[in-house]
């Protein structure tokens, strides 16, 4: 089931104006197990009786995707040579406006691609641009049997034909314009939690 929220008035339940913490730390970890079930039923559809971990492999997107990977990787029970990360920077289409020294990560794929069973994951979806980008990068090591996008929450706003395969979370009707959906995961982070923000309050 896909937890969706339309109710945008969060000042309501009393949190402060300026950011609000929509899930803490219990309830995103409810939401990756609930993704990852549903991961689960996706990926077992598409390989039968076939073990997982020979036929799947996850890849997240950084610098909280991967964090996600990783934990689902866990829940599905997939070795650790089965998870692999992707720094998007150098396929973004906004490249030239990042910066003259953009800050570059490491790609990490410690897996042949082609023929594998894929699950791309991304902490929040809006315009879909991040997901391209990843998906070029993706492309560059070989060619998957299938790819899915999975992503803890659908922001909305979409500016291209992207639509995940699994979300935990839709709050395309959840939040007005002038405010941001943000996810922090430990260990990048201090603390688990999804995080509503003004953006005039930030």
């Amino acid at each position: 089931m896909i937890f969706t929220v339309t109710d945008a008035r969060f000042g309501e339940r009393g949190y402060d104006t300026h950011m609000q913490t929509f899930a803490d730390a219990n309830a995103v970890a409810r939401l990756i197990d609930d993704l990852g079930v549903r991961i689960r039923g996706d990926l077992t559809g598409a390989v039968g009786d076939a073990p997982l971990a020979d036929t799947c492999a996850m890849v997240g997107i950084q610098s909280r995707g991967d964090v996600m990977a990783q934990r689902l990787a866990a829940q599905l029970e997939l070795p650790n040579d089965r998870v692999g990360s992707l720094d998007i920077t150098l396929y973004r289409d906004d490249l030239s406006e990042v910066g003259p020294q953009p800050i570059v990560r490491t790609t990490e794929i410690p897996f042949a691609i082609d023929g594998l069973n894929i699950v791309l994951v991304d902490d929040v979806l809006m315009s879909g641009r991040s997901v391209r980008a990843a998906m070029q990068s993706l492309m560059d090591f070989g060619r998957p049997r299938r790819l899915w996008l999975a992503v803890l929450v659908d922001r909305g706003g979409r500016e291209l034909p992207i639509h995940p395969d699994q979300v935990a979370v839709d709050m395309s009707n959840a939040t007005t314009n002038n405010q941001q959906v943000a996810v922090t995961l430990t260990p990048t982070d201090e603390r688990d939690a999804i995080i509503i923000q003004d953006c005039d309050g930030a």
